[in-house]
């Protein structure tokens, strides 16, 4: 979206450079990565960045501060996930930016979805730095908030860690070894000294919760959850605990709010970068009609509470919405659809760029921009799981002039 650096970028790309790029990456993670970056950052003018950073900023505000909005999120937390002690609001976001064409031909950004929950802070962090030493890239920044590195990775410590022994402070996951986010979880480990485990294999020790190595028992004082209830569920796994236990452990980022600030607070959003949504009980009882196009084709139809593109359908027909159970149409959403620009220049053609924003909330703080990550991809979906076979797209990096 920089003309001038996309230019010199694209005039001087080798794919000695990109290889390098990689093989920086698995140096740095120490891991083999298991999806695709792409062959260029993204160049991302300040004055749009700073566009979706105080938009982002301007919803999460909105929602929190509706009474509705809180009432009826606290309620679509279930039962059997409902977790005691929950923040006033959530630690982590990640908000998720598409952009359109607007007026005069210039770019303006689009609300995708949020979500109240970690996302890569470790990765982009590692992956921002490798696309500048490998290809040599001058006069740039990538963290938000004025923030140099050292700042970057002090905020997170203060949040993820806090006054705990490192040791006694666990990065959760479902299998981690197996993860595509591996890598991130690795970062994480070296830069904060946490441990990264299998949710499983904490048990309940008195009204607190343990894990075993060396054939020691270490009490756990805070948990960095990064187990997706929905993978969970998928695959039949329990944790050694039951979530609803008043458990003596603090959470860095309160699992509640996976579901509270998620998709569902897609129809409750008043502002001019979040396209109407209507939850799909809601459309199917006539409500909300008003809100959408007559046509199909400019409707999508999400799943609240699934990652990496899992169940969306672009214009979905009367007979496939009949067929989600009655009581499951309250967990789905139809959206206007936006046609987002192909904005940045390749050799394999215009490429779409969506933008995320990673926000830390601290329970005392302000909602504060901490870095971009970027998945650059061409079709109907963004994700790097859709765009595996491609050249120059995958997950990548926001990277601006130096402020």
């Amino acid at each position: 979206m920089l003309a001038g650096w996309r230019e010199r970028f694209n005039s001087s790309f080798t794919p000695e450079k990109y290889q390098r790029l990689q093989q920086l990456l698995e140096e740095r993670t120490g891991t083999r990565l298991q999806f695709r970056v792409a062959e260029t950052p993204c160049f991302l003018e300040p004055e749009l960045l700073q566009q979706m950073v105080c938009s982002g900023q301007e919803m999460a505000l909105q929602l929190i501060g509706s009474e509705r909005y809180m009432q009826d999120s606290a309620a679509a937390v279930p039962e059997r996930y409902r977790v005691p002690q929950e923040s006033r609001k959530p630690l982590f976001l990640a908000i998720d930016f598409g952009l359109v064409r607007g007026e005069e031909g210039r770019l303006s950004p689009r609300l995708v979805e949020m979500q109240g929950f970690p996302s890569l802070f470790g990765f982009q962090s590692v992956l921002s730095q490798a696309y500048v030493d490998a290809f040599e890239i001058e006069g740039c920044g990538w963290f938000l908030g004025g923030r140099d590195e050292d700042g970057y990775w002090e905020l997170l410590r203060q949040e993820i860690v806090g006054p705990h022994d490192p040791e006694q402070v666990v990065l959760t996951e479902v299998t981690p070894l197996e993860q595509k986010t591996l890598p991130d979880f690795r970062v994480h480990a070296d830069r904060l000294g946490i441990r990264v485990l299998d949710i499983t294999s904490l048990k309940k020790f008195g009204d607190g919760l343990i894990y075993e190595t060396g054939g020691r028992k270490v009490p756990v004082r805070r948990i960095y959850n990064r187990a997706i209830v929905d993978e969970m569920e998928r695959k039949g796994i329990s944790p050694g605990f039951d979530y609803r236990d008043d458990l003596d452990v603090e959470w860095a980022g309160h699992p509640n709010w996976y579901f509270r600030m998620s998709k569902f607070s897609l129809p409750y959003l008043e502002h001019w970068a979040a396209p109407p949504a209507v939850f799909l009980d809601d459309w199917m009882e006539g409500r909300g009609r008003e809100r959408l196009p007559e046509d199909p084709e400019q409707w999508v139809l999400k799943p609240l509470y699934s990652f990496a593109g899992k169940g969306v359908s672009f214009a979905p027909g009367e007979m496939e919405m009949q067929s989600i159970p009655v009581k499951e149409r309250r967990n789905f959403l139809l959206q206007r659809r936006m046609r987002f620009e192909p904005v940045v220049e390749t050799p394999e053609g215009p490429t779409q760029a969506e933008v995320r924003i990673l926000y830390l909330w601290p329970e005392k703080g302000a909602l504060e921009p901490m870095i971009s990550l970027v998945r650059m991809g061409r079709g109907t979906m963004m994700g790097v799981d859709q765009n595996r076979e491609r050249k120059w797209v995958g997950g990548s990096a926001g990277i601006f002039p130096e402020w």
